[in-house]
């Protein structure tokens, strides 16, 4: 009876979690209907126009996608470069030894800094670097908030990267060196393959964590409500806008901000899914 009744309260509580994703869903859906029914499904997400005039309203999230897409890229691709090598460092080459291990706190303790920190830093630091540069405040939104959002991303995917870095048995490791491998080809040839999907899904939390950075982006990004051209023009993204207009909204410009909110859950959700499948795929090579 005890087993059952364990079993039971396990079943009840791994249910909770697609109940809770699922009444999100069904609630912005519901509150979204009125933007698309008005502009229709393909034009809401196509249109650039934003025109918030009484009588003349015309919502579009097209913007706000193209936004979030660029800087969370963006971000990542800076991400990468970091964050991988101060994994190694803490996971690998210097494993066990003190300097790792007060990299590794230091590491997690970025990691956990609120984003609004990074929004002032990057706000009153980065800013001034630019314009000392030639570029304009006014001109160099989505790169700035790019920059600052893969810095507030490399701690968070080096932690988890190492963490797994470190799960590679050491028997496989000690094996590559008895037949001669050097470092560099145990971690290409040993480490890689093992810890592959695991520092790939490090990444993919990453990228969910930078969809939807809202503070950050939304102190740096310029906020306006323009189809970004090159990565020195102001933009928005999804969550920004939200975070800047939903408190005065009504109607159907709050049904358009639902409706965003909608589109950002259902591409955090395929690009998650695709990660997953991309990891399986990994694992049976």
């Amino acid at each position: 009876m005890q087993d059952k009744l364990f079993r039971s309260c396990l079943f009840l509580s791994a249910i909770v979690i697609p109940l809770i994703g699922g009444g999100i869903l069904l609630s912005l859906t519901a509150d979204a209907s009125g933007a698309f029914e008005t502009f229709g499904f393909w034009h809401f997400i196509c249109s650039d126009q934003w025109v918030t005039t009484a009588g003349q309203e015309n919502y579009g999230a097209l913007p706000f996608i193209t936004g979030t897409l660029l800087t969370t890229l963006l971000a990542l691709l800076l991400c990468i470069p970091f964050s991988l090598p101060v994994a190694l460092f803490t996971g690998e080459y210097f494993r066990g030894r003190k300097i790792a291990t007060v990299l590794g706190t230091v590491t997690d303790l970025l990691a956990g800094i609120p984003s609004i920190i990074y929004g002032l830093w990057g706000f009153y630091v980065l800013r001034g670097v630019f314009m000392h540069l030639g570029l304009s405040p006014q001109g160099s939104g989505i790169l700035t908030a790019s920059f600052v959002l893969s810095i507030m991303i490399v701690p968070y995917a080096a932690s988890l990267s190492a963490e797994f870095i470190k799960m590679v048995p050491s028997d496989l490791k000690e094996a590559a060196y008895a037949i001669g491998a050097t470092r560099a080809e145990v971690i290409r040839r040993v480490i890689f393959p093992v810890a592959g999907p695991g520092i790939f899904s490090a990444y993919i939390l990453a990228i969910g964590r930078a969809l939807g950075e809202t503070m950050t982006v939304t102190m740096l990004i310029g906020n306006t409500n323009q189809l970004p051209d090159t990565l020195r023009t102001t933009g928005n993204t999804m969550a920004s806008i939200i975070a800047n207009q939903f408190g005065e909204a009504d109607g159907l410009k709050l049904s358009s901000l639902i409706a965003i909110g909608l589109l950002l859950f259902l591409i955090t959700a395929v690009i998650n899914m695709i990660g997953k499948l991309l990891i399986q795929r990994a694992r049976h090579v």
